[in-house]
C-alpha cells in the first residue's frame, strides 16, 4: 500500500508539472492575485485612452466606450431633452414656460407635481381642474398597505433612508397590476394601461412611504398624519413630514419636486429605471433599482456635499463674508485636490435653469434673503465661475441645481442631510415612471448594448 501511494503521488506530481499547473498548495489569496493583475490592466486602459480615444469601433469612438458612454446618442426618451446651452425642456417647454402655465395648488403659486406629471405624460398643459382631479385620484391611492408599513417599521433606524425607500418601493410590487395582468396573459398593446396604473399607484404612495421613513429614522416620537384627500401630492408630503404648517417650505418642495421630476434619460437613475423596465419588470421593481442608482455619491448626494462645504466655509470665514474671503476659500478647496461641489454638469455648459429658478424663489422670500447660508450661496455663485475658469479644469464653471437646493431645505428646518436624496427620489419618479408608460405604449425593446474587453478593443483597432 505504501509503495502504491508513493507511485500515485509521483504520478500526480509529474502530471501537474507536465501540464504547467502551479502546485495546489499556492499561498497566494484571491486578493493578492488581483493585486498583481490590476496594475497591468490599469496601464492597458491608460494607453488605450491616450493613444486610441478617437479611434472608431463600428460607429462609436473608443472614448465613448471607455468614458461611461457620456454623450453617446443611443436612447429614446420622450418627456424631456437636455440642451447643453438652454438646459432642460419638457416637451419643448423651458422651466420659465412651465412656471407660467402649469397650475399651482389652491392658494399656492408654484407648479405642482401633478401638473408636471400631466405635462410629462401627455405633452399637454393641464387645466386647473384636471390637475386637481389628478391630485384627488392620487390622494385616494396614497395610503400604504399594512405589510409595507410593517416592513418599514421593522427596519433598524440606522439603515440608510435610501435603502429603506428602495426596499419599500420594491415591496409594493406585491400589488402590481401589470405583473398580475402579464401572468394571466394580455396583449402587448394593453401593456401601457396596466403600467400606467402601477405608476400612478406608486407616485401616490411615495409621500407616505418617504414620510414614514423620515419619522422612523429621525423623529420616532412623532405621530404620522394620514393622507388628506383635500391636499395635493406635495401638500400631503410636507404635512406627513411634520411641516404642514410651514407654507414656505411646502411651496419650496412643490417647486423642487417639479423641477427635479425629469432630466432626460441618460442620468444614472433614469437610465436604470428604463433598463430594468425594458425586461418587462413592473414599475415598482424598475423604480426601486433606479433609487439605488440615485443613492450613489456620484448621482444623488450632491446637494448634501454642497451644504457641508458651504457650512464649512461659513465656519472658517465667520461673519466677515467678503468676495475676497470666498475667493480664497474656493482656491483652498481646489488646491487641496477637491472639486467645488455644486458647480459643473455632465451635459450643461451654462448656468443650470433649475438653479436659476430656485434662486428666483429665494429672492421672493424675505426670510431666505436674510439667511446667512442663502446669502453665502448667492455670493459664491457670483465668484466661483471666474475662479473655476482661471483654474481651467472644468468644462462648465457655472452653478447647477445642487448649489442651492439643499441649503434652502436646511434653512426651513429640514436639516437631516442623509434624507435629502429621498426627496430627490420622490421627485424623479415623475419622469422615470412616465418613460416606463411610453416604453410600453411604443413597444420599445429589451435594452442590450454590445460590450468589449480591452483586448478585443485593441484587436478591433489594429484591424
Amino acid at each position: 500500500m505504501i509503495g502504491c501511494s508513493s507511485f500515485l503521488a509521483k504520478s500526480v506530481a509529474r502530471n501537474i508539472s507536465t501540464n504547467g499547473f502551479r502546485r495546489l498548495a499556492s499561498t497566494k489569496s484571491l486578493k493578492e492575485t488581483l493585486q498583481e493583475v490590476i496594475p497591468a490592466k490599469q496601464e492597458q486602459l491608460k494607453k488605450l485612452k491616450a493613444e486610441h480615444s478617437q479611434a472608431v469601433v463600428g460607429e462609436v469612438k473608443v472614448e465613448n466606450i471607455l468614458g461611461g458612454m457620456r454623450g453617446l446618442k443611443a436612447m429614446l426618451w420622450e418627456a424631456s431633452v437636455l440642451d447643453p446651452n438652454e438646459g432642460i425642456r419638457f416637451h419643448g417647454m423651458t422651466i420659465p414656460d412651465c412656471q407660467k402655465v402649469l397650475p399651482p395648488a389652491p392658494g399656492g403659486k408654484e407648479m405642482t407635481a401633478e401638473s408636471m406629471l400631466w405635462l410629462l405624460l401627455t405633452g399637454k398643459v393641464p387645466t386647473p381642474e384636471q390637475s386637481r382631479q389628478l391630485s384627488a385620484e392620487l390622494a385616494e391611492k396614497g395610503e400604504l398597505p399594512p405589510f409595507v408599513t410593517q416592513l418599514i417599521d421593522s427596519l433598524p433606524k440606522t439603515l440608510h433612508p435610501m435603502t429603506q425607500l428602495g426596499m419599500g418601493v420594491a415591496a409594493l410590487n406585491h400589488d402590481s397590476e401589470f405583473q398580475a395582468a402579464y401572468e394571466r396573459g394580455i396583449k402587448k398593446p394593453e401593456y401601457w394601461t396596466y403600467t400606467l396604473e402601477d405608476c400612478l399607484n406608486l407616485i401616490a404612495k411615495l409621500p407616505a412611504l418617504a414620510a414614514r421613513i423620515y419619522r422612523n429614522v429621525y423623529h420616532p416620537e412623532r405621530s404620522l398624519e394620514s393622507v388628506d384627500k383635500n391636499l395635493d401630492l406635495v401638500g400631503n408630503y410636507s404635512n406627513m413630514l411634520g411641516f404642514g404648517q410651514n407654507e414656505h417650505l411646502t411651496e419650496y418642495l412643490r417647486l423642487y419636486i417639479a423641477l427635479h421630476g425629469d432630466h432626460e434619460g441618460g442620468n444614472a437613475s433614469a437610465h436604470t429605471a428604463h433598463l430594468v423596465g425594458s425586461t418587462l419588470s413592473d414599475p415598482y421593481i424598475s423604480y426601486s433599482a433606479a433609487l439605488f442608482a440615485l443613492a450613489g455619491p456620484l448621482h444623488g448626494l450632491a446637494n448634501q456635499e454642497v451644504l457641508r462645504w458651504q457650512m464649512a466655509m461659513q465656519k472658517e470665514i465667520g461673519d466677515n463674508i467678503t468676495h475676497e474671503n470666498i475667493k480664497d476659500y474656493l482656491w483652498k478647496t481646489l488646491k487641496s485636490g477637491q472639486v467645488v461641489p455644486g458647480y459643473g454638469h455632465g451635459v450643461l455648459r451654462n448656468p443650470d435653469p433649475r438653479f436659476v429658478a430656485l434662486q428666483e424663489f429665494c429672492k421672493t422670500r424675505p426670510e431666505l434673503q436674510a439667511s446667512p447660508i442663502i446669502q453665502l450661496v448667492q455670493q459664491t455663485a457670483e465668484i466661483a465661475p471666474d475662479v473655476l475658469k482661471e483654474h481651467g479644469k472644468t468644462k462648465n464653471p457655472y452653478p447647477n441645481v445642487d448649489a442651492t437646493s439643499g441649503c434652502v431645505l436646511y434653512h426651513y428646518g429640514l436639516t437631516e442631510f442623509k434624507y435629502y436624496t429621498v426627496i430627490f427620489g420622490v421627485s424623479r419618479a415623475l419622469g422615470a415612471l412616465t418613460q416606463l408608460v411610453w416604453a410600453r405604449a411604443l413597444g420599445l425593446p429589451l435594452e442590450r448594448p454590445k460590450s468589449y474587453s480591452m483586448d478585443a478593443l485593441e484587436k478591433l483597432i489594429k484591424n
